[in-house]
């Protein structure tokens, strides 16, 4: 068993909504889109921190929302 990965599921429309979305970006997978997006996420300040900050955690959640996460 592979332990270097993990599957996480979101709902079937916002997959469809974000393969939509990589066409013709580079992307080669929704899945390589996604972990893209939240290595972003991660580096905009998050990794100096091991307990971010009420701040930057809504900061992330207006992000995910704004990419139709939540």
């Amino acid at each position: 068993m592979n332990r270097d990965k993990v599957t996480l599921k979101i709902p079937r429309p916002l997959y469809d909504r974000l393969k939509s979305v990589i066409e013709g970006s580079g992307f080669s997978s929704v899945n390589e889109f996604v972990v893209y997006v939240l290595r972003d996420l991660m580096s905009a300040g998050m990794e100096e921190r091991e307990d971010p900050g009420r701040d930057e955690t809504d900061a992330i959640r207006r992000r995910l929302k704004n990419l139709g996460y939540f």
